[in-house]
């Protein structure tokens, strides 16, 4: 069983990178993949227990709704949270109406029958739309209120089903019973995801935890907690989950990199699990006897439900008609339906296995089709952009390797020697940098002069090769010595007019960016360091100062602003204009003492 399930981890990572390259999301082919390995084609795997497909289905979707609040965030979706509040609730509701009356003449079956079949295929699903987002560059906003819609549309369409279920078992339930039911788990929902969500942003605020690695654990039993609340109550715990991770996606909380990223992985195998699992479930030689009826059915939600639904709920948002258009072809179905399909098969309702494979047909159609020409219909729309719809940040410690660079952290003890210096004096090649401080719950973004503080973490970007050379720094940055301090440095050339010079550097004076003498004089201390090409501020041993670069200029502080504002003048590159401006301002203090 461990050897299957290391198989199947790396055959879905293997699907995700096929997927890429044939353009159509991955779940496809992870569906794919479990109806070639179970019982009906090749035998490998038997399975059929429709109860733990559902309970894996259950777990890994709420799973894939957590990852997806997380990521966002109260920021990303309050925007789009009417537009995306309409589309969950009203176009769901229109699209189980609008799917289900044609069913149930088509199936031959009772009203509440069809507008269960309708209500199962409703969803937007989230592990569908999570996927095609990740590899699309669909305009934010769009991007947003997708996955707001996903978040939120679930517990509708769960709703919609149960209360269906009920009707069709029980005919002295009714509408009155639907709503009421809908109103009281979407209340409850709700108020254990806020609570929740916010009782977990403030443990995350005042508890330190021994390592980075528990607050992932301590997020996943946000989640839990979130879901198990809600349930135990009789609420809604997708909703609960959703928006429990949107509060705590909206809080500075410690480790919140590592626990986006953990999650993101979390998400990765949930969809594998749940689209592997379900398609064992179904039997694709079943599909002869409803390919007709599932075929219209899907033509039905595609080109005429899902677009009138989205069409109405969108006035809310009042929408461009061309951003409308792609909402309503953004319309994937994916394990939601699946899961809801089993509902059915679990309560042992009439045509139950029938409707499970009329959903599936529906899904796999729904993510081809839909999946594959989703960007394309896009760009054809013209609401794509130069950006990714989900943009992530360059600072991932993945994306930063295959750059070529490394992130190091170097957290500042009360005793250590670089307390109280400056960035500039932390002696750091020109192929490093300190990117960000964090100092209590801020990152700052340093200057040369930002002077470090006990509790300080300094972030360091550094190109591979020199990182050996700046790992051995952090040896000298506990013990010392560092640099000669600002009281150590040697007295300006007083009595006489220091000799001030510029000419050319020449290769045989050694490294402009890191000089050790200038005119046969030592350098006692390197005072700033030029960014992106070889050059230095430097001090001397008789007082004076020193600008290294293509050229060198020596003299006394007065002598080199001089020389210094008239090569602001001249400057017209930013970079170069920058440098010698930071250049200016250090002798400005000094020439005034």
């Amino acid at each position: 069983m461990i050897f299957a399930a290391g198989a199947l981890l790396a055959l879905g990572i293997a699907a995700t990178l096929v997927a890429g390259q044939l353009r159509v999301p991955g779940l496809v082919l992870f569906l794919v993949l479990g109806m070639v390995l179970g019982s009906d084609v090749l035998n490998w795997l038997d399975f059929d227990d429709v109860e733990l497909a559902s309970t894996i289905g259950i777990i890994a979707l709420s799973l894939i709704l957590f990852e997806g609040g997380l990521t966002a965030g109260w920021g990303e979706i309050r925007p789009v949270l009417s537009t995306s509040l309409s589309l969950a609730f009203l176009g769901t509701l229109l699209t189980a109406v609008l799917v289900g009356l044609p069913a149930s003449w088509l199936l031959d079956l009772s009203t509440l029958e069809g507008l269960l079949i309708g209500s199962i295929v409703s969803a937007t699903d989230s592990a569908a739309i999570f996927s095609v987002l990740r590899g699309s560059s669909i305009e934010r906003r769009l991007a947003r209120i997708l996955e707001g819609e996903s978040g939120f549309n679930d517990p509708v369409a769960i709703l919609l089903v149960i209360g269906f279920i009920d009707w069709i078992e029980d005919p002295s339930y009714g509408l009155f019973d639907m709503v009421a039911l809908g109103v009281s788990e979407l209340a409850i929902g709700a108020a254990a995801g806020f609570v929740v969500g916010r009782l977990g942003t403030l443990a995350f605020r005042r508890v330190d935890l021994a390592t980075p690695g528990l607050y992932p654990v301590a997020s996943m039993a946000v989640a839990a907690l979130a879901y198990g609340t809600a349930d135990v109550l009789h609420g809604s715990g997708f909703l609960a989950v959703y928006l429990a991770a949107l509060e705590l996606g909206s809080a500075n909380v410690p480790a919140r990199r590592t626990i986006i990223e953990f999650h993101s992985g979390i998400a990765w195998v949930s969809q594998i699990v749940v689209f592997f699992t379900l398609g064992l479930l179904v039997f694709p030689s079943d599909f002869g006897a409803i390919l007709n009826e599932a075929l219209i059915i899907t033509a039905i939600l595609i080109f005429v439900a899902r677009p009138v639904a989205t069409l109405v709920a969108t006035r809310i948002g009042a929408i461009p008609v061309r951003q409308a258009l792609l909402l309503s072809w953004a319309g994937l179905k994916g394990a939601i339906p699946i899961v809801l399909a089993t509902f059915a098969v679990i309560e042992d309702v009439p045509g139950g296995e029938s409707y499970l494979n009329i959903v599936f047909f529906v899904v796999l159609v729904s993510a081809l089709l839909q999946g594959a020409t989703f960007e394309p219909i896009a760009r054809a729309l013209g609401v794509t952009t130069d950006a990714p719809a989900l943009p992530r940040p360059l600072l991932e410690v993945g994306r930063i390797r295959r750059l070529g660079a490394e992130v190091l952290e170097f957290p500042v003890a009360d005793d250590d020697a670089v307390v109280g210096r400056v960035v500039n004096e932390l002696g750091l090649p020109r192929e490093a940098l300190v990117s960000v401080i964090v100092r209590a719950d801020q990152a700052l973004l340093p200057r040369g002069s930002t002077e470090i503080e006990p509790g300080d973490r300094l972030h360091i970007l550094v190109r591979q090769p020199a990182r050996d050379l700046v790992e051995g720094l952090f040896e000298l940055w506990r013990e010392g010595p560092i640099g000669p301090r600002e009281e150590e440095l040697p007295a300006p050339v007083r009595g006489r007019t220091p000799i001030f010079s510029v000419r050319p550097w020449r290769e045989e004076f050694g490294d402009p960016g890191n000089p050790e003498t200038v005119d046969g004089v030592a350098v006692v201390r390197q005072v700033r360091t030029r960014r992106g090409e070889p050059g230095a501020l430097v001090v001397l041993e008789d007082g004076r100062f020193a600008v290294t670069g293509d050229v060198v200029a020596t003299g006394g502080a007065r002598q080199l602003f001089r020389y210094v504002r008239d090569r602001i003048r001249r400057s017209e590159a930013g970079e170069e204009r920058s440098w010698w401006q930071e250049v200016a301002g250090v002798l400005s203090q000094r020439g005034m003492r």
